[in-house]
């Protein structure tokens, strides 16, 4: 089985990447499959790389960029034997070929996210990556549901805790960084912040007024870090805090932290209560006051609980088998005649 694995235009895909879907294809995109993703990128298949973009993207730059993973797209079709296409980009109907092998599309972020569109394409199988993302779908539609899983293999030896408080990510207006930042001065606990600014106007300039002022020699920036960093952070920090304002479908550091040993305090915003068990493995808090009180009581949580429940909910392994399985099922029921193009009015 050949798979053409197909990421967002504008991000390299791969473990150090900050969004969650890059790091979902890293993990599956095995040896043998084809890759189409921003040079950059990290993959174990093989990789057909597009331009990595420069400086503030722009609705230009993102017009040009999903034009050529089109092109690539239909160049990697003609090339190789492809038996099935695996999309994983916020946008993957602006690129969408005119053909007759299947096509998955994971949905990675909130539904409403993407245009209503997309649930009437007639061959491209979507799929959800929590419960609580697929109950937010239309009415009528029943989306299949394959939880998010990591590398546990990378997590081992017992965790070495100290003081600081931790917020990992992509830093953007939604994911609340300034939130748990005022909880680390609330605290008067250090605290470090670590993830990328991409280059997009909101989020730089949600750094600038939000983020940097509440920064000090206590609450400290760390800008980018590859995994090795991540996971010494991660096995290191009191907690993790994910005080996040949109309806998360999953989260790939909430399920890193229990691998760490580390407990998360999160907000009640979409799946997280899905993945941090409230009491067990960290807290779900309701506002910051309440994060601020949980960060408190993060020592009563149990390091070796924490590994214990991440081995047996976030195995990577699970999450490739069942998408090896959906992708037999989504070839075994989509017999469409070659140059079939998608139907839908986006």
């Amino acid at each position: 089985m050949t798979i053409l694995s197909v990421a967002y235009p504008l991000l390299p895909a791969g473990p150090a990447s900050a969004g969650g879907a890059e790091q979902i294809l890293h993990l599956l995109a095995g040896k043998g499959s084809i890759v189409i993703a921003a040079a950059g990128s990290c993959v174990a298949g093989e990789l057909v790389a597009t331009p990595a973009f420069c400086g503030e993207i722009t609705d230009e730059i993102r017009a040009e960029a999903q034009q050529v993973h089109r092109a690539r797209i239909e160049e990697a079709l003609a090339r190789y034997g492809i038996d099935l296409i695996h999309f994983h980009g916020l946008d993957f109907h602006a690129y969408l070929p005119e053909t007759g092998i299947p096509m998955l599309a994971t949905l990675h972020l909130p539904l409403d996210w993407y245009p209503a569109g997309i649930f009437q394409l007639r061959n491209v199988v979507l799929n959800c990556v929590s419960r609580t993302q697929a109950s937010s779908a239309p009415d009528g539609v029943d989306l299949p549901v394959i939880s998010n899983g990591i590398d546990l293999g990378r997590y081992a030896g017992a965790p070495r805790k100290r003081e600081f408080l931790l917020w990992l990510g992509r830093i953007c207006p939604e994911k609340g960084v300034h939130i748990a930042l005022e909880v680390a001065h609330r605290l008067d606990l250090p605290m470090i912040v670590a993830g990328p600014v991409h280059p997009f106007r909101a989020h730089e300039s949600y750094y600038n007024e939000f983020v940097e002022p509440l920064l000090d020699d206590k609450r400290r920036y760390a800008g980018p870090i590859d995994q090795a960093q991540k996971i010494d952070l991660l096995s290191r920090a009191r907690c993790v805090l994910i005080p996040s304002l949109a309806a998360e479908t999953s989260s790939l550091v909430a399920m890193e932290a229990a691998a760490a040993g580390t407990p998360v305090v999160a907000f009640r915003s979409g799946a997280l209560p899905e993945i941090v068990e409230h009491g067990l493995t960290g807290f779900i808090a309701d506002s910051a006051e309440q994060m601020a009180e949980y960060a408190r009581c993060a020592g009563e949580i149990s390091p070796r609980f924490c590994l214990v429940r991440a081995r047996a909910r976030f195995d990577a392994d699970r999450m490739r088998r069942e998408y090896l399985a959906l992708y037999e099922r989504v070839m075994n029921s989509l017999h469409l005649g070659a140059g079939c193009a998608p139907q839908a009015s986006l």
